[in-house]
């Protein structure tokens, strides 16, 4: 008999094969839960990613793990939209807050990520390239504002060449951009509240 947490476990990994369908089967799938300790990394900014994180641990009971930079990136959006850039087009690896203790005991890595600019951030190549994840399943589950992957999975395949990289996850979540121009229109109605006295 399933038990409700095999289900789960069972659920989630055939819809991530089924979601990007460049070839994964449920075969390849259903062998994730079976390989062994299973660690979720992801690096977030509006939580988007990190939500998809804590339902791909909870389903899987996998060890969870934040990507954090050393120095955090800047609060106001368009900042980290420039330094992001920035980053890019220099091929600069920031430094990172922590390291995952003993990543070799892991087998599988799901690999969590916003798309920025089109690619994978920065942090997302300092992570690969400091963790040795040679012979490990690495599993990205991508989000993004409607613009698609970019090229995130070409970054992700040359920063781990000897991983095996399988079929993930995409989805296209709330841009961020998308609403601060909204909420700036909106605030613009009360534009003559600047000026009133109270």
């Amino acid at each position: 008999m399933i038990t409700r947490r095999e289900g789960l476990k069972s659920a989630l990994l055939l819809g991530i094969a089924l979601n990007v369908g460049r070839g994964a089967d449920r075969a390849s799938a259903q062998a994730v839960s079976r390989r062994g300790t299973i660690l979720v990394a992801y690096f977030t900014r509006t939580c988007n990613t990190r939500v998809i994180a804590r339902q791909i641990r909870r389903a899987l009971d996998a060890d969870l793990f934040e990507i954090r930079p050393a120095e955090p990136y800047p609060e106001d959006y368009e900042e980290t939209v420039a330094q992001a850039s920035r980053e890019r087009e220099s091929g600069f690896e920031p430094t990172l807050a922590a390291l995952v203790p003993n990543i070799e005991r892991y087998e599988t890595v799901f690999l969590g990520f916003p798309i920025w600019g089109m690619s994978a951030p920065s942090v997302i190549r300092s992570f690969l390239s400091k963790h040795d994840l040679s012979g490990k399943s690495l599993i990205p589950f991508i989000t993004h504002g409607g613009y698609g992957l970019g090229d995130s999975l070409s970054v992700v395949s040359v920063h781990a060449p000897k991983a095996r990289l399988l079929d993930g996850f995409a989805l296209e979540a709330d841009q961020e951009r998308r609403t601060l121009e909204q909420v700036t229109r909106w605030l613009g109605e009360f534009s003559s509240l600047n000026g009133q006295s109270q």
